[in-house]
């Protein structure tokens, strides 16, 4: 019998799930899960880093778990879960603070850019220099093999490699499976922001029109899509070139991922014809798409008692994996166990 491979992968509750959100991950989750054995998880210990409202966190939590079913995540043929109600991912997050230097954490580019962004408010707290060596718990628990990233997430992946390996060295080369990327294969899977296509889509952006919100209604589409940024040439040419054709790249990336029609077919169904037609068929196919998620998920938010089930079950699962991996680890490095 053929072992599936296991892959990890996480998103935080934090509101706002975006079409880049959905594209870059989701959209991934849904196809990979017919090849390998997965385990999903909602960060909402990662998500601390930033102050969260208890009861807007608490309701993140069921909603995320509802995009996750809306987005046909099986949870029958997966395990998913909250990344809190399985302790072990804090308790081996210390024990890897162990074995990793304090010049590995200050080169993350994150954390660089972080740093930049929060220093006016004064809250550049240890979690977020921290936050690699839980997200490197995260995977390591699991025995992972590989986990989908975006690029910007792979200096994630190399930390948490490293640190396995250094580990490895010291305590037996089988202790921990060291992890590979999944970088997702689709060409326009990096959805960017409709107003500045050099920036990537981010739920937190604090400008709303920059983004495609998963709960947006057909007005907000329509205004947000014909305010995206194309550009002036003439005559209008809409061909995927994220260099000097950013916005209308961007376009096509949405549109072709929503569709499942590739980017080459697009091209030749647009020659001849001007940006807006482009933007009037992402934005009836945004509409519809959108219509037919939202549907999906307010049935799975209504059923509550359908939403605990899975979050214990999920847990449950994961425990049990988790155990296995943190005796493991206690065991060599010498704690005592009864």
């Amino acid at each position: 019998m053929l072992i599936k491979k296991t892959v990890f992968s996480a998103i935080q509750p934090t509101g706002n799930i975006t079409i880049g959100n959905y594209i870059g991950a989701l959209q991934q989750w849904n196809q990979i899960q017919k090849k390998y054995f997965c385990i999903y998880c909602i960060a909402d210990l990662h998500s601390l880093t930033i102050y969260q409202k208890p009861n807007i966190l608490n309701k993140n939590i069921l909603d995320t778990l509802a995009i996750f079913l809306a987005c046909d995540i099986d949870p029958n043929k997966n395990i998913i879960f909250i990344q809190s109600h399985v302790p072990q991912h804090t308790q081996l997050s210390w024990i890897l603070n162990c074995f990793t230097y304090f010049g590995e954490l200050k080169r993350m580019i994150q954390f660089k850019e972080k740093i930049l962004f929060l220093k006016k408010n004064n809250n550049i707290n240890i979690g977020l220099f921290n936050y690699p060596i839980l997200m490197a718990a995260d995977i390591l628990l699991y025995q992972t093999n590989k986990v989908p990233v975006g690029k910007d997430q792979i200096q994630h992946i190399e930390i948490a490699r490293k640190i396995a390996i250094r580990f490895n060295s010291i305590y037996g080369k089988n202790i921990f499976t060291i992890p590979e990327k999944i970088i997702n294969p689709n060409k326009g899977s990096c959805i960017m922001s409709l107003l500045n296509p050099f920036k990537k889509m981010s739920k937190s952006d604090s400008n709303s029109n920059n983004i495609i919100n998963l709960f947006d209604n057909n007005d907000m589409i329509t205004k947000k899509i014909n305010n995206a940024v194309t550009d002036s040439d003439i005559p209008p040419r809409i061909i995927y070139d994220k260099i000097n054709k950013p916005g209308i790249s961007n376009l096509l990336s949405i549109l072709s991922n929503i569709t499942n029609n590739s980017i080459k077919n697009l091209e030749r169904e647009f020659k001849g014809k001007i940006y807006n037609d482009l933007k009037k068929s992402v934005i009836k196919n945004l509409c519809i798409f959108l219509h037919t998620f939202q549907k999906k998920y307010y049935k799975y938010r209504e059923n509550k008692k359908l939403l605990n089930n899975i979050i214990v079950n999920g847990s449950n699962q994961a425990q049990k994996l988790a155990k296995i991996t943190l005796n493991n680890i206690n065991n060599l490095i010498g704690l005592y166990n009864k």
